[in-house]
């Protein structure tokens, strides 16, 4: 049964890969746990894979119209409030602007039923109208993935995608390396890697849409 990836395993075939030790080259031995971090957000940044979906149930403050997002936010895809009698029918707000929702809404004191949502900064969404009552809210997200080191030594890439993952390393570290012929190499093999996670994704996509239909 193959070993499945750590953060200690990576470090170690990072260094090997790029023929890197302490002794011959400690710059670049030292900044290795830098470059897997920005391994880990260049992935996130450029694949939307099921492994980064969150969902979050939180509860609307009446009164407030901003609402905090979660720490590793990235991506909004999908918010929608409960309502009803027993707030249990959820219905999905409309993605607007800041300034499209303070154009529709431009009293921030007339309250009632959120029906659209931004993106107001990184760390807070803008519903309008300001809500009315504590509904229920539910948000679908992208996240970036939890930051890999000594005490976290596991996240979904690892797991999922450690090929993916090594030679992001190994591309981060570029800047590092002269005239090194091996780069073209890695740079087919992460987009190899991305695109077989990418089909992965839509095979489960195409699985679900199938399972409903049917």
């Amino acid at each position: 049964m193959p070993v499945a990836m750590t953060y200690t395993s990576l470090l170690s075939d990072a260094r090997s890969y790029l023929e890197r030790g302490y002794v011959s080259d400690p710059i670049v031995y030292e900044q290795l746990p830098r470059l897997v971090d920005l391994a880990v957000r260049r992935i996130s940044r450029e694949l939307k894979v099921q492994g980064f979906e969150r969902v979050l149930l939180t509860t609307l403050t009446a009164s407030v119209n901003a609402v905090p997002k979660p720490d590793r936010w990235r991506e909004t895809i999908e918010i929608s409030v409960g309502t009803g009698a027993n707030y249990n029918t959820f219905s999905p707000l409309y993605a607007r602007g800041p300034g499209a929702i303070w154009m529709i809404y431009p009293d921030s004191t007339v309250e009632g039923t959120p029906e659209y949502y931004a993106d107001y900064n990184l760390n807070f969404w803008l519903v309008g109208p300001t809500p009315d009552a504590a509904y229920p809210m539910r948000v679908i997200y992208y996240e970036l993935p939890s930051g890999l080191d000594d005490a976290n030594q596991t996240n979904y890439l690892t797991e999922y995608a450690p090929n993916l993952l090594l030679y992001a390393v190994l591309l981060e570290a570029t800047p590092y390396l002269k005239n090194d012929e091996r780069i073209g190499v890695w740079q087919q093999m992460y987009d190899r890697a991305a695109l077989a996670l990418n089909g992965e994704e839509l095979r489960k996509i195409l699985d679900r849409t199938t399972v409903r239909k049917e």
